[in-house]
């Protein structure tokens, strides 16, 4: 206001203010800027809606672009709810406690910066991460900490940058019954991929199935801003920074171990399975079994009884089609039974089981049942060798190690693989997984709370593909040409040595032909395609 007021206009603007967030903040409150100093806050369209939407909702979950002004205005939320009303208990929690006790330290400054006469309520006690005033109102900063706010009871919790904290689906799960009896809550981030629990809540807002009302505010709801300053401002950003900086976009930002381009490119090929069968209806077919083409299934053992599935995956090998997959928490008996099933119906393919736990358990009943076409390696070098050579060798294992010097080789190979297109993948199961398979601590690994097992055992199956099986290829191939040459001199041994027989040449040839037709009989899903 520009001139004097008198008791009477102070009061009823007291009143005013206290009706209404948007005309306190717009002609009471004063925010930092960094070149102008302290200025007034005048408020966009956009952030006038969001003070209008915070006094309507009770939960209200933001999905927004950088530099938006959003924790400014927030804060100027909070300022309003403390001041024109007694005994509120604000919390504001983010990914570190310094950008919390920053959002405190904005509430504060906007205080101070207020009218004498408006400010109806001192601050009482002070500190650097938390001030109460007189009437009883207080805020704080928190860690991010499972513990945090679970002894008192809020009015409003202001959850910063939620995409970005680890275990906040733990933190809300504590925090909830404090504010369920009235309580607020506004949480307010980028994205940070999918998966966590802002992701979930937003996720869930769109479909009404939670109780937040959802609010997106992309780059450009912010009326300065165009696609010259678009241009600017993405000219030196990654692709996947752009998404989660400015786009809003949940699937092209995070660190997933899959490019965003490239899950972009798996989801054009997800499509709905041709049968769904099996005794739990769980295992997908695609593609029937096709006489032509050589085939490998891949399977990872889980106990059965916990939030893990046993899965398998059928791959073409000549074209890397995902052909049939399934995934269930079968008993192992029952999982062993299933595995020798499909693998016979697929031209009794060459199955690869992981050995790793209770997989060893699987293998056993496999070579108890006489499955002849079992993958099997040799300790420590994990060179490929057939069932009848792997039984026979006492360095050899059966099945597939996943340790920690494999698991980053096979996830890398499995990465190659997607990005050079290379793999038909068809499961939006598979596709579903790998949005939540990410880089965490330099390693690739699912998301707490979610799963990473068709991908681990398609990983398996690109690196046995290109590695194992061509290696293997051309060391038959080697030692056919051998197997060639040594019958080649054999006929060179013809004599016309008087009272010699000499060697006959068709029993040769004939030799050499019956040699091939048993090598390529023995190691025809190697030579196809």
């Amino acid at each position: 206001m520009g001139y004097k007021l008198t008791k009477k206009q102070k009061m009823a603007e007291i009143v005013k203010c206290g009706k209404d967030p948007v005309y306190f903040i717009n002609n009471y409150c004063s925010i930092s800027h960094p070149i102008r100093g302290h200025i007034p806050f005048k408020t966009y369209d956009y952030q006038d809606e969001l003070l209008t939407n915070f006094n309507q909702h009770r939960f209200t979950v933001i999905l927004k672009a950088r530099q938006l002004g959003i924790s400014t205005i927030v804060a100027g939320y909070a300022i309003w709810m403390m001041l024109f009303h007694k005994d509120k208990n604000i919390l504001v929690m983010a990914t570190k406690f310094a950008t919390a006790t920053n959002l405190v330290k904005k509430v504060k400054s906007m205080l101070k910066s207020l009218p004498d006469w408006i400010t109806i309520s001192d601050i009482k006690i002070d500190n650097r991460a938390s001030f109460e005033l007189a009437n009883g109102s207080q805020i704080k900063a928190s860690s991010s900490s499972s513990d945090a706010g679970r002894s008192e009871a809020l009015s409003l919790l202001i959850v910063d940058e939620a995409a970005h904290i680890d275990n906040m689906d733990e933190i809300w799960a504590a925090i909830y019954p404090t504010i369920s009896t009235g309580g607020r809550c506004i949480a307010l981030s980028t994205p940070f991929g999918v998966g966590n629990w802002f992701h979930q809540a937003y996720v869930d807002a769109e479909a009404q199935q939670n109780n937040f009302y959802p609010i997106v505010l992309p780059w450009d709801v912010h009326p300065d801003r165009d696609d010259a300053w678009f241009e600017r401002e993405t000219g030196n950003m990654s692709k996947r920074d752009v998404a989660q900086e400015l786009l809003c976009s949940f699937n092209a930002s995070g660190e997933t171990v899959i490019h965003a381009d490239d899950m972009i490119w798996l989801e054009t090929t997800v499509k709905e399975p041709k049968y769904k069968t099996g005794h739990d209806r769980n295992y997908w077919i695609w593609e029937e079994y096709q006489p032509d083409f050589t085939y490998l299934v891949v399977a990872d053992v889980a106990r059965g009884d916990g939030a893990d599935c046993s899965v398998y995956q059928v791959v073409k090998l000549e074209t890397m089609e995902v052909v049939a997959e399934y995934q269930g928490k079968p008993s192992l008996d029952l999982f062993s039974q299933i595995l020798f099933q499909a693998a016979k119906e697929y031209g009794t393919a060459l199955l690869v089981v992981e050995n790793v736990g209770i997989g060893i358990s699987v293998l056993e009943k496999l070579i108890e049942m006489e499955y002849p076409n079992l993958y099997y390696s040799i300790k420590s070098t994990h060179e490929f060798v057939n069932s009848n050579r792997g039984e026979a060798d006492n360095m050899a294992v059966p099945g597939f190690t996943t340790s920690t010097k494999t698991r980053p080789l096979i996830v890398a190979k499995f990465e190659e693989f997607i990005r050079n297109k290379l793999i038909n993948i068809y499961s939006v199961r598979v596709f579903n997984e790998t949005k939540t398979f990410i880089w965490k601590n330099g390693k690739p690994q699912a998301m707490r709370g979610y799963h990473d097992d068709l991908i681990m055992s398609l990983a398996i199956a690109c690196w046995v593909r290109d590695t194992a099986l061509i290696v293997n290829k051309r060391e038959i191939e080697y030692k056919k040409a051998c197997l060639g040459a040594m019958v080649k001199v054999n006929t060179n041994l013809n004599t016309t040595l008087p009272g010699m027989e000499g060697y006959n040449k068709k029993e040769a040839l004939d030799e050499k032909m019956f040699r091939e037709a048993q090598t390529n009989k023995q190691y025809s899903w190697l030579y196809k395609g």
